[in-house]
């Protein structure tokens, strides 16, 4: 995944809580092999409505999603991270997460930002009335802020996805760091392997 040091764009408020994952993405989206092409249905049953924030043309192209508290419990389909990030969104801001949600986030390089709720709110408010106004949420020194009126929040991320983000590490990466270990293992284990058993065609040379 890429790294992630600072995002700064407009922002969208979704007043709403408990924004679940099959909200987030429907059911009928996860049918789907590839792991692109899900923003299309992202809040796919709330965008009929014309009312629906994402509708707003005010906030169209915003990369930061301002939500209530407990955004994203339910099940822990990573395709809600993929809908969210193919869409556009690179961060977002609210008062609570689900927890396997969070952690599908950080694996995927989609920021999670956790403020007070009256923090939340008074951003959503003036998000809401200066739509055109840049956030800016930066990852390495923890701070949420609206350069244009000198706002500023703080919020915490745990050291193992600090570096994750920072680093683009996935968890590919993250055991790749430890390769030469493994490398040494491999050569120096006395564990039992399959090891000898089979030629490089496959077939089975001692039983």
């Amino acid at each position: 995944m890429r790294a992630v040091r600072v995002i700064q764009g407009r922002a969208v408020p979704m007043e709403r809580s408990d924004v679940d994952t099959d909200q987030i993405i429907p059911s009928n989206w996860l049918k789907r092999v590839e792991r692109t092409g899900f923003g299309r249905g992202l809040f796919s049953e709330w965008r009929d409505d014309a009312n629906f924030v994402l509708n707003d043309a005010r906030f169209a192209g915003a990369t930061i999603l301002i939500a209530g508290p407990r955004f994203g419990t339910g099940s822990s389909r990573e395709h809600a991270v993929w809908a969210l990030m193919d869409y556009g969104f690179d961060a977002i801001i609210a008062p609570s997460f689900g927890d396997i949600f969070r952690n599908n986030s950080s694996k995927q390089g989609l920021v999670i930002a956790e403020l007070a709720t009256t923090d939340v709110e008074e951003l959503m408010e003036y998000v809401r009335n200066h739509p055109s106004d840049m956030v800016v949420v930066d990852v390495e020194s923890g701070l949420v802020e609206v350069p244009t009126t000198g706002w500023q929040r703080n919020f915490v991320l745990d050291p193992m996805t600090r570096e994750r983000l920072l680093n683009g590490w996935d968890d590919i990466d993250l055991t790749l760091r430890h390769a030469e270990d493994i490398t040494v293992y491999e050569v120096s284990s006395r564990a039992p392997t399959l090891r000898g058993l089979f030629d490089r065609a496959g077939h089975v040379i001692a039983h």
